[in-house]
């Protein structure tokens, strides 16, 4: 956005305002349920943002970079701490719908400012972020900073090349794992890619792996679970596997797989394609800019949440559950808060008490924007999947 002026500010301030009104938790944890979202504390009074980059440290979740059209000509550098409220797990909902949490700002990025970045942990115990869109709006980034969460200081490492070019890209995804990290999809603004590098934070060094089978495509969402990596949605201009330039194939990696053609598997599509009936609601999984995270533990299994985003024309709210048992996906309650694109999403372990509809990690969903990136948010919620709907 290259103008800005008095209505902007005011349409930034009135929906950061909308995107905090939210009920308290209401309903019980019995019988059918699509799940409750509960506002959680906000980004520091004035603070919004959205296209930002995110990991998680010693289960705290880390929010960096992005824009704030209240500074249109000035992407971040800026990184906010989450640390989430812990009720004993025998307490109610009253004091579950109080555990708010807490933000505090921590030593900025040190690379140059920069939006639509992506962020990643190895180990549990060393945050990663990079790649990116540059402040001029046009040119891809392929740098990567390393954040040690003890001593609150960054340091560079190696950026996304080989011995003869560098990669550089913008609303690419990652996968993490013990030992190492991938990197895959994006674009760098003429092309989308479906190339897959792998970096060792060991070697320091970034290895160039078999390109997936998939749609090349951006702002795509990714998950891990047991050692594996899925990748879902997103934006692919000419993919086959795609409507409306929307991708709807779905794939797991398996990464140290012998035979690198057995590393992927395709998964049921997220959209009406298959000659049965399971698919026939999947009519508004596919967007692109979406968040997803991981909920696990919870009494009929581990799942995987996608919400938010776009479906090009339109920002959405719908939320849908992934059971990775059954390879099934079922709706559940819309996201509350504000519509929007380019927020965040992170997992944080915590034992979820069964007045609050059991569970052992716990899933948030932070900033973004609205749709033209004219206003930005500060809010934060939690999802809740087996409570009742508290609009």
């Amino acid at each position: 956005m290259k103008h800005f002026n008095l209505t902007c500010l005011f349409l930034s301030l009135l929906l950061m305002t909308i995107s905090c009104k939210r009920t308290k938790i209401s309903g019980s944890s019995s019988g059918s349920q699509n799940g409750a979202w509960v506002l959680r504390a906000s980004l520091p009074t004035g603070v919004a943002m959205g296209e930002s980059a995110t990991f998680t440290v010693n289960n705290a979740a880390y929010v960096a970079t992005g824009i704030n059209p209240l500074t249109p000509n000035q992407k971040l550098t800026v990184m906010y701490k989450y640390t989430a409220a812990a009720p004993a797990s025998s307490e109610s909902q009253a004091a579950w719908d109080s555990a708010f949490g807490v933000w505090t700002q921590v030593q900025s990025f040190p690379g140059q400012a920069r939006s639509n970045a992506l962020g990643f942990n190895i180990g549990g115990s060393t945050g990663y972020l990079g790649a990116g869109l540059a402040n001029d709006g046009k040119t891809a980034l392929a740098d990567f900073y390393a954040y040690n969460p003890t001593t609150n200081t960054w340091s560079s490492i190696d950026s996304i090349h080989n011995d003869t070019a560098s990669f550089p890209r913008y609303d690419a995804v990652a996968f993490s794992f013990d030992t190492t990290a991938y990197v895959l999809t994006g674009t760098n603004g003429a092309y989308y890619f479906g190339d897959v590098w792998r970096y060792s934070p060991t070697a320091n060094t970034w290895i160039q792996q078999d390109y997936y089978p998939g749609s090349n495509r951006s702002g795509a969402v990714s998950l891990v679970y047991h050692g594996q990596g899925y990748l879902v949605t997103g934006f692919t201009p000419g993919s086959k596997w795609a409507e409306g330039s929307l991708c709807y194939d779905f794939w797991r990696f398996t990464p140290g797989t012998d035979n690198p053609a057995n590393a992927w598997v395709r998964l049921n599509d997220i959209y009406p394609t298959s000659t049965g009936s399971f698919d026939a609601a999947y009519t508004d999984i596919i967007r692109d800019h979406a968040v997803g995270f991981t909920i696990l533990g919870q009494p009929d299994g581990d799942k995987g949440y996608i919400t938010t985003g776009s479906n090009v024309s339109t920002d959405i709210t719908s939320t849908w559950e992934y059971d990775f048992a059954s390879d099934r996906w079922t709706a559940k309650t819309s996201f509350s808060g504000t519509p929007r694109t380019g927020a965040v999403a992170f997992t944080l372990a915590g034992s979820v008490p069964s007045t609050m509809g059991a569970a052992a990690t716990r899933g948030f969903i932070a900033t973004g924007l609205n749709l033209g990136a004219t206003a930005a948010f500060s809010d934060c919620d939690e999802f809740f999947p087996n409570l009742a709907d508290n609009k």
